[in-house]
């Protein structure tokens, strides 16, 4: 999913404006956003750039700048394994290639004799280099040594925006929460947090048709993760909810008689799908309290089926399964 198709993309830094349609969105990259990318750090040079695409580029990011000549076998062999070693680096370092027969001068200065030869340039100067078609391996620690090991600031870069997307959902704020979610599945495309978060988004705002055409875009894999079960549990709830009848009259039902299980059971799920899950756990507790064989403990089953969805921290969950132990071991 890249930002070119995506209503809600956003970086993670930045606030969103754009209006939420809550289509579905499909959890994968676009090749034209991954080939995009992947080309801000693969570059040619000249001599009359060199200094800006080299020189001052290395201010802030380390530069390999790759000297090679079309007639060099051994440059055709090292040049596709630089490059996929530069773009798996994720932006720590910078490959710019320079073509010495067109553009001699620089090589000339740097007293490179023969090539392939890549140097490295931290700080506007040069601070290391290889020569010869080296292996991938090879690649990887002069990359290591030079530009420093990895570090996890994508990991907590987006561990940042899904908290702010899950504050903004419960401030309300749908339409932002869903483009952080969405930028999150741009940057990981296989995050079931965030492809949840970007479900539950739908379903708050009672669209319950987008987020169960979104379920079916999850892949194989990310069905099987809890929040993603939960969700497809969740969905069946409210479509079963819908067809329950009118909740006020099954209160009136109830209130007249207390022990009409069967009107309390359906209430019990209209008021989980609405959120009032004390309320929903209070009425699936009552009938344990009055009748465990109703439906063959169909309350006490159901109220589990609550707590997979509600979650094993949620305060509702909690506090219910307090209440169902005092019930089950009194």
């Amino acid at each position: 999913m890249s930002g070119d198709n995506n209503p809600y993309a956003a970086s993670f830094g930045s606030p969103m404006t754009a209006s939420a349609s809550f289509a579905p969105q499909a959890s994968a990259p676009s090749p034209a956003a991954t080939a995009g990318a992947a080309a801000d750090v693969v570059s040619d040079t000249t001599t009359a750039t060199f200094a800006r695409d080299v020189l001052q580029a290395s201010l802030e990011t380390l530069v390999l700048v790759d000297f090679w000549a079309p007639w060099c076998g051994p440059c055709k062999q090292l040049t596709p394994v630089i490059e996929k070693v530069v773009r798996e680096a994720r932006g720590r370092v910078k490959l710019v290639k320079m073509n010495i027969d067109e553009h001699p001068q620089v090589a000339g200065q740097l007293g490179i004799q023969s090539i392939p030869a890549v140097v490295a340039f931290k700080g506007g100067r040069p601070a290391d280099a290889f020569m010869g078609a080296v292996p991938e391996s090879t690649i990887r620690q002069f990359i290591e040594k030079n530009a420093g090991p990895a570090t996890d600031d994508r990991a907590q870069e987006i561990e940042a925006a899904l908290a702010e997307a899950a504050a903004l959902a419960e401030a309300g704020d749908l339409q932002n929460a869903a483009g952080l979610y969405a930028a999150v599945l741009d940057a990981e495309p296989e995050h079931a947090g965030a492809f949840a978060g970007l479900v539950e988004c739908m379903l708050t705002a009672g669209d319950l048709q987008s987020a169960r055409e979104q379920l079916a875009l999850a892949p194989e894999a990310m069905q099987k993760d809890p929040a993603i079960a939960a969700l497809t549990k969740k969905i069946g709830q409210i479509e079963e909810a819908r067809k329950l009848g009118d909740p006020v009259a099954l209160e009136h039902q109830i209130a007249v008689n207390p022990d009409d299980h069967a009107a309390r059971l359906k209430l019990a799920k209209i008021r989980n799908v609405e959120g009032d899950r004390e309320a929903a756990a209070g009425h699936l507790l009552w009938i344990m309290k009055r009748d465990r064989t109703f439906e063959d403990d169909g309350a006490r089953r159901e109220l589990l089926q609550f707590f997979e969805v509600w979650g094993p921290k949620d305060p509702a969950t909690i506090a219910a399964r307090r209440k169902l132990s005092s019930i089950l071991f009194s």
